[in-house]
């Protein structure tokens, strides 16, 4: 009878594929155990009460270099955070900075080319950033004797320029605050943010009149770390 026939024939082929997925299944399982196994772990050595604190440590460390570059006093804190005993957290990370999957210096220097970069900050601002994530001073400095300051002052006018317009029609004053106001928030020197918005300010104007001189203005105060470190 066709009708039984066909019936047949899907049964048997839904059986047949049951076992075909069951198969790929452990397949993929034993795959992933293969390549815990090539990496050194062959279980998660967080479970069970005879854990090694140094293996957990390990674990905890690869997991967050894995999603971000993280400094040696970063990684020290969130082993605390989860009990790690000093003794091993000490040896793993003193382990990991000989291998060099931690190294403040180049953390440093990467951090001061990704931020100036990308959001404009200046050295000022970098450092206290860094501090905040416990890089060595010698680390800071080095990383940021590589910052050119005419690139500083080339960032500060461009940051200045893409402000520039959305203060149109407001009085001079209340510009001039605003535009330094963007600058020292990044870290630059009250002196250097006034110089840069007089600049724009002059230029925008061409032949046309900025009475600076009559305004009563004070230079903005440079910004403390506190104040730095909030706009991350």
């Amino acid at each position: 009878m066709p009708g039984r026939r066909s019936a047949q024939a899907r049964t048997g082929s839904a059986r047949s594929a049951a076992p075909a997925a069951s198969t790929r299944s452990t397949a993929g399982a034993g795959g992933l155990t293969g390549a815990s196994q090539a990496a050194g772990v062959e279980h998660d050595p967080e479970s069970g009460p005879d854990a090694d604190p140094e293996a957990i440590a390990r674990q905890i460390c690869l997991r967050m270099l894995t999603a971000a570059p993280r400094t040696q006093a970063q990684l020290a804190a969130a082993l605390r955070r989860r009990g790690v005993p000093e003794e091993a957290a000490t040896a793993v990370l003193a382990r990991f900075a000989e291998v060099k999957l931690i190294d403040d210096a180049t953390f440093a220097r990467a951090w001061v080319e990704s931020r100036h970069h990308g959001r404009g900050l200046a050295g000022r601002a970098l450092g206290a950033e860094l501090r905040q994530r416990g890089v060595a001073q010698e680390d800071i400095q080095a990383a940021l004797s590589e910052l050119d300051p005419e690139e500083e002052l080339a960032t500060a006018r461009e940051l200045v320029t893409r402000r520039l317009a959305g203060t149109a029609g407001m009085a001079v004053p209340a510009r001039i605050r605003r535009l330094t106001g963007v600058l020292a928030r990044k870290g630059y020197p009250a002196g250097l943010a006034y110089r840069v918005v007089r600049e724009a300010l002059e230029q925008e104007a061409g032949d046309g009149p900025v009475p600076f001189d009559d305004l009563d203005l004070e230079v903005p105060p440079e910004p403390d770390d506190s104040d730095e470190a909030a706009e991350t």
